[in-house]
């Protein structure tokens, strides 16, 4: 497979609408400056249409749901799957709540996302409609190992026949899976859990992507794993080598993606098809 991610992104540089999380908006326009795609941040209801319609694709991250937006969410999905743009959703913390598993459930079952981006806890809860999460992390008992690995794949296969979404679960090991493949991603650190908004981050930065790609999903979806993890691995041996912290480390993996290639990312990558 071709690693052409980057080259796509600055040939594309696709404008992309997020209604995400306050915690971490500003890194998620950082990280899609970054990568050289566009971000624009609207959530009010009165324009998020609007909005929407000029942009190449659409992130939704229920992070800081309010129910303010739940009606924003819903609107500007429903309008940019009727104009062919890409759509991600990113169910942060479905399964600590009610009101995110209900919410979570029901933006899945009325928008045809393009790709379903969350730790397996989040996305399990998508597809069994209830589940447990640890505040917004994974629950112990569900993360990824070798054991398990091709059970998980094979469950996000199914997960994907029934939504049409490409899903990808990220964690120690990341899983990326279509309808008839899944691929694991071994690339990454556990500073990166260490920060606020690295998966946040790579909600924005995946759906840039999949709008740069959006003939090869399941490759796109891979190669932005594979890039962020790369970028979190080289962030960590730089700010080992400055003897810094978290802080630091949040600044070099976005100057990292924005100094990423397609060599880089292809000298650097480790997956693999289960």
């Amino acid at each position: 497979m071709d690693f052409c991610l980057f080259k796509r992104l600055e040939e594309k540089t696709p404008l992309i609408h997020c209604i995400t999380n306050y915690v971490t908006v500003n890194d998620c326009a950082n990280i899609l400056l970054a990568c050289k795609a566009s971000p624009i941040m609207a959530d009010d209801e009165q324009e998020v249409e609007d909005i929407t319609s000029i942009c190449t694709g659409l992130t939704i991250n229920i992070g800081t749901l309010n129910s303010r937006t739940i009606d924003s969410m819903m609107k500007a999905g429903k309008k940019a799957r009727s104009l062919g743009h890409t759509v991600l959703l990113d169910p942060v913390g479905a399964g600590a709540s009610a009101l995110r598993t209900e919410t979570a459930v029901k933006l899945m079952d009325e928008i045809d996302f393009t790709v379903i981006r969350g730790n397996i806890s989040e996305v399990k809860t998508l597809a069994l409609g209830s589940g447990k999460t640890r505040g917004v992390d994974a629950n112990d008992l569900d993360k990824v190992t070798d054991e398990n690995l091709e059970s998980v794949a094979s469950w996000a296969k199914e997960l994907s026949k029934r939504t049409g979404a490409v899903i990808a679960i990220t964690g120690a090991i990341d899983i990326a899976a279509d309808g008839d493949r899944a691929i694991a991603v071994r690339n990454g650190c556990s500073m990166m859990g260490m920060i606020t908004g690295s998966g946040c981050m790579l909600s924005a930065f995946m759906e840039a992507a999949v709008a740069a790609m959006p003939e090869e999903r399941l490759w796109a979806v891979t190669q932005a794993l594979c890039a962020m993890g790369v970028a979190g691995e080289l962030a960590y041996d730089r700010m080992k080598a400055m003897n810094a912290g978290n802080s630091t480390f949040r600044n070099l993996l976005i100057d990292e993606i924005f100094n990423m290639t397609d060599e880089k990312l292809e000298k650097g990558a480790r997956y693999e098809i289960i």
